[in-house]
């Protein structure tokens, strides 16, 4: 148990390096914490010598009284999910309750983790974002590296925009490849290292293309948050494009030293922009 008026922190975790993150900030400040770590998507490594939990990502009655157990007040969710069929979840009842209710709005790309979120707060608990728990983590405006993009960068990142405010509306994906204003790939089901894999193997002979990733709009903040880190820059460096262009205030870099060094190793850019119409 821990002495923080808010309770302890439950940590619904993903992939990649992002809960462990949030884990050792919350318990260098003094707070406890309890991981649930979901089979098929979390990393061993992130809840090595924590308190935790696996589950599988349709046991959300089980999930609950874990949290619960543990002296859980605020939930955050943290790195990225594969999005499973629902027929494979092996759903609880209050996991089928929930996606009655949500309707058809749960197919969309972040509609299960919205379903999550809901039936977290129904239980009494506080869902927080991921920069509440680890602020400065959130990209400012401007190139954070030693290239800049140039004039035919930037207007791919502009293509990249529009095509990302109309899969928002759809709810499909944070992402896609641009290049000289050719729309390679769109992120899906198979995320963003995946996405840029194959739009890679879809360049023409031409200048490099660009990656563009960003919030979509209407977006839950506490889910999901658009995230890039060493792991995208040597994606797409593998791929051979010229950089990444994010949405400034909205996207998290996680270990942000070393990406910015990753991609000056590489030569790579990357830009932080508004994308409410802004191209600078």
């Amino acid at each position: 148990m821990t002495g923080d008026p808010k309770g302890g922190l439950g940590i619904l975790a993903g992939g990649g390096v992002l809960p462990r993150r949030i884990a050792e900030t919350a318990r260098d400040q003094g707070r406890s914490v309890f991981v649930i770590a979901f089979e098929g998507q979390t990393d061993l490594s992130t809840v090595d010598g924590l308190p935790h939990a696996w589950m599988r990502l349709g046991a959300t009655s089980k999930t609950l009284q874990a949290l619960h157990a543990a002296g859980c007040g605020e939930v955050v969710m943290a790195g990225p999910m594969k999005r499973p069929a629902l027929s494979s979840l092996g759903l609880d009842l209050r996991s089928t309750a929930a996606i009655a209710r949500a309707g058809a709005r749960v197919f969309g790309d972040d509609g299960l983790l919205s379903v999550i979120v809901e039936e977290m707060e129904r239980d009494g608990f506080t869902v927080i974002g991921v920069e509440d728990v680890l602020g400065g983590y959130l990209a400012p405006a401007g190139t954070l590296t030693r290239s800049a993009p140039d004039a035919r960068a930037l207007a791919d990142a502009g293509r990249g925009i529009e095509a990302l405010t109309a899969l928002g509306r759809a709810d499909i994906g944070q992402a896609v490849a641009v290049q000289e204003g050719l729309v390679l790939a769109v992120e899906a089901v198979e995320g963003t290292d995946a996405m840029i894999a194959r739009a890679g193997a879809l360049q023409r002979e031409a200048a490099r293309p660009v990656l563009v990733k960003g919030r979509k709009a209407g977006q839950n903040d506490r889910v999901d948050r658009p995230t890039i880190g060493v792991g995208t820059v040597d994606a797409v460096a593998a791929a051979g494009f010229s950089g990444i262009v994010i949405e400034a205030g909205q996207t998290l870099i996680v270990d942000r030293n070393a990406t910015v060094a990753a991609a000056d190793k590489a030569g790579l850019f990357v830009h932080a922009m508004p994308f409410d119409g802004a191209r600078t």
